[in-house]
């Protein structure tokens, strides 16, 4: 286990923690962390503990944004006031685990161990959130997506602090299968954001990669077909079409290796996760449009 640990009352003391001791892993919920403890898989040379750090903990409005702390936890977020405010990421919150992994797990812990099955996270790139980054060097904002795939990665020092999302005022859904009944990790999620203002639909796919992906093509195919004037109805094949596009997309098939047909052939699991994607992406639609 950790040779020391620390207990900042302060961002400021969490920040200058980290910075004395940059292998230290900060800890708020440790729902993903002592899993990775307990099996082995890490031997932290130090834990920050952020749990007195109350700047981590709320939210607040800021200039047509919701401003997260990294601290949220999914229960919290769960709640009817925050899903009125982002209701794709409540969805995402209460799908999150039992209630004790709920109680505990925070969103900025979702985001760092960035864990193909987060919940939270297609929903943060379905949204185009940001993070707030602060080190030794000062304060950053990058996109989530930045991090998630690794080309703006934390830097040594480096504390996850806020997470700013759009307030779109508009329709959002996430669905998510599991491999069994009642929570459970997802084995793909879809999370769609109707954004009338731009007049787009945004979709982001869950745990069938290591990050989100975005089918951009699929979602400028179907902006085109809504009534952003009226309705904002589409037929149920449009729908259809939605969900098969999508899920060609983030889950293509393999490239032929010899020239040979047959080594392009897709198997029967890729072929479940395909329906599966494409259900959940034609069921999301049909949802924020209704």
């Amino acid at each position: 286990m950790a040779r020391t640990v620390t207990l900042p009352a302060s961002l400021d003391e969490a920040v200058a923690a980290l910075s004395a001791m940059p292998a230290a892993v900060p800890v708020a919920g440790g729902t993903d962390l002592m899993a990775s403890v307990n099996s082995g898989l890490l031997r932290p040379a130090g834990l920050i503990g952020l749990g007195r750090v109350n700047e981590l903990r709320g939210w607040q409005y800021q200039d047509g944004h919701a401003l997260l702390g990294a601290c949220l936890t999914h229960a919290r977020m769960g709640r009817p006031d925050f899903a009125a405010l982002i209701p794709g990421l409540a969805a995402a919150a209460r799908a999150a685990g039992p209630p004790q992994v709920r109680n505990a797990g925070t969103l900025g812990g979702n985001i760092v161990t960035a864990a193909p099955t987060g919940d939270a996270l297609p929903v943060l790139a379905a949204l185009e959130a940001t993070v707030l980054l602060l080190g030794p060097e000062g304060a950053r904002e990058v996109p989530v997506s930045h991090l998630l795939t690794g080309m703006d990665p934390l830097r040594p020092g480096e504390l996850l602090t806020h997470v700013r999302v759009p307030l779109l005022h508009a329709p959002q859904t996430f669905l998510k299968a599991t491999g069994r009944t009642g929570p459970g990790r997802a084995t793909a999620s879809v999370c769609v954001v109707l954004d009338p203002a731009r007049r787009g639909v945004r979709c982001a796919v869950g745990a069938v990669a290591p990050m989100p992906l975005r089918p951009l093509e699929a979602e400028a195919w179907v902006a085109s077909l809504v009534d952003w004037d009226g309705e904002r109805k589409l037929d149920p094949e449009a729908c259809t079409a939605f969900g098969e596009y999508v899920a060609e997309a983030c889950i293509p098939a393999p490239a032929p290796d010899d020239g040979s047909a047959e080594s392009g052939t897709l198997s029967a699991a890729v072929v479940h996760l395909r329906r599966t994607v494409a259900a959940l992406a034609r069921r999301a639609l049909g949802r924020a449009l209704a």
